[in-house]
């Protein structure tokens, strides 16, 4: 049986939000749905909002009267386990707690036929550690679907220690049937999404805790030079302070402390605070009635320099040389003095009083790279897109005020907004996108899934930009490997180490897509 069929019977337990939305996009796809809550009140209640989401969609004209008709008919409310004996699958949306998941299933098994399919919702407990607790642990896979689930594409597909392929490959399947986007993933904690976006938040919550910005900037320059649809900081608003802390904390006491997971104190006392975001009016910013959003930290109008010295061949930023040109601005190129024809991804931008414009490097903008002219230094941020990016964030290692002013002027003469941070290691881009290629990599090399994989889930499950791992053949596991060394000698704390899949691509010069 590749996938089930419309006229096998569905069963959810639990009528929260998500098993709720679970449950209306089963009915979607044709199935009758089983749907059992140990609450009859907020079973009805899930009813109700079931049959509201399906006339939205009707008033929208993205379903038919009568197809909402026939959906609502084929929705029963289970009131006991007993009622869902005559599913093919079960998919368990309770409470996050292991406990209580491993006795629903053991319930279940006692219920349900052999052939049925036993799924859990779960984001972050072990598959195999619930499966532990039955008789055939073969049956129990992950179905983990990211909310809202009737929007969102995004379905992990997780494989315990004791999953039978063939559950796996139906369950996928079926997701597909229903119109989802699924990836297979094996259990490990966070299993992928969860694992490779601990970087997002944590990078911009180390950056706020150093005094590098406040919370406006951080999510503008991620969002405007990175091209995330959201800042790391507000997205954590939007999910709750302590639900991402929770995660955050699940992780990283599941991989037995590694600083690389480390939750963030800030965040900590937010939620000690009850700062929880928007769901309780404040949390890094405010949401009551007439606050404004604060705005981000942007330079003033600068004049641009007309002309820069340029050296090296360009590496991840080249484009801007064609930026610069096209604004007007002279460039010239010089070599002398240099050894950049032995790290061709090495590149500087010359401005007025004598100080160089560089990429990033993970390093403090004042440390002088091995390569270089050794002139003082202005670092600038990585972009997704450098023609795109409105905004772009640099740093100065004390760079005389006619050389900022220059620099910044250059920028905005390429229509980009300009935000002057301190020297931050890394600054806020670079060091959250090669982290996040380092964990998507890490990943790939323990294998919890495979490369089309980790980047499907990381485009359809949180909406980046990019895949990490087609991101980090982009800028080349040579360049993020060494900004994560430099990051990594910054601090010393054993959190921005290279995955050793990392380390062997910089030196072979492989890509994960290959």
């Amino acid at each position: 049986m590749s996938r089930l069929q419309p006229t096998h019977p569905v069963g959810v337990v639990g009528s929260g939000t998500m098993g709720a939305g679970i449950a209306q996009v089963a009915l979607l796809a044709g199935h009758r749905v089983l749907l059992h809550d140990l609450d009859p009140d907020r079973a009805a209640k899930a009813h109700r909002d079931i049959t509201a989401s399906l006339d939205r969609l009707v008033e929208k004209g993205r379903l038919k009267p009568w197809a909402k008709l026939w959906a609502l008919d084929r929705l029963q409310i289970a009131p006991t386990l007993e009622h869902l004996a005559p599913c093919a699958l079960v998919i368990e949306a309770v409470i996050e707690s292991l406990a209580v998941k491993q006795d629903v299933f053991r319930e279940l098994e006692k219920i349900v036929r052999v052939e049925a399919i036993l799924a859990t919702n779960t984001s972050s407990l072990s598959i195999t550690e619930i499966g532990a607790a039955l008789e055939h642990p073969q049956r129990l896979v992950g179905m983990h679907f990211f909310n809202p689930a009737p929007v969102l594409p995004l379905v992990e597909v997780v494989s315990g220690l004791a999953t039978d392929p063939g559950v796996v490959e139906t369950v996928y399947e079926t997701a597909r049937a229903w119109g989802k986007t699924p990836v297979r993933a094996r259990s490990t904690p966070g299993f992928i999404v969860n694992r490779i976006a601990r970087p997002f938040y944590g990078e911009a919550l180390r950056a706020y805790e150093e005094g590098a910005a406040d919370p406006a900037t951080i999510d503008a320059v991620l969002r405007e030079c990175g091209g995330f649809k959201m800042g790391p900081l507000e997205l954590t608003d939007l999910i709750g302070q302590d639900v991402n802390l929770a995660v955050s904390t699940s992780v990283w006491e599941a991989f037995h402390h590694d600083p690389r997971y480390a939750p963030s104190l800030a965040q900590r006392e937010l939620v000690a605070a009850g700062w929880l975001g928007r769901k309780t009016g404040r949390g890094f910013y405010s949401y009551g009635e007439g606050a404004a959003k604060p705005e981000p930290a942007t330079a003033p109008p600068a004049p641009a320099p007309e002309q820069v010295v340029v050296r090296g061949s360009g590496g991840p930023f080249r484009e801007l040389l064609r930026l610069i040109t096209d604004a007007g601005i002279e460039v010239k190129r010089r070599s002398e003095g240099t050894d950049f024809a032995k790290n061709p991804e090495a590149c500087e931008i010359e401005v007025p009083g004598r100080v160089r414009l560089c990429l990033t490097n993970g390093h403090f903008a004042g440390w002088d790279p091995e390569y270089g002219s050794g002139l003082p230094a202005i670092a600038f941020d990585l972009a997704l897109d450098y023609a795109a990016a409105t905004r772009i964030a640099v740093a100065p290692a004390d760079a005389p005020r006619q050389a900022l002013d220059a620099a910044v002027g250059l920028f905005q003469a390429l229509g980009k907004r300009v935000t002057v941070l301190p020297d931050l290691p890394g600054l806020l881009v670079a060091r959250t996108v090669t982290m996040l290629v380092n964990e998507a990599a890490d990943a790939l090399y323990r294998g919890v899934a495979g490369a089309a994989d980790i980047d499907t889930a990381m485009r359809a499950g949180v909406n980046y930009p990019l895949g990490p791992l087609a991101w980090g053949d982009r800028l080349g596991a040579r360049w993020v490997t060494t900004v994560l060394d430099n990051l990594a000698e910054v601090y010393r704390d054993g959190r921005y180490r290279p995955s050793p899949l990392l380390r062997r691509m910089a030196e072979t010069g492989r890509k994960f897509h290959d």
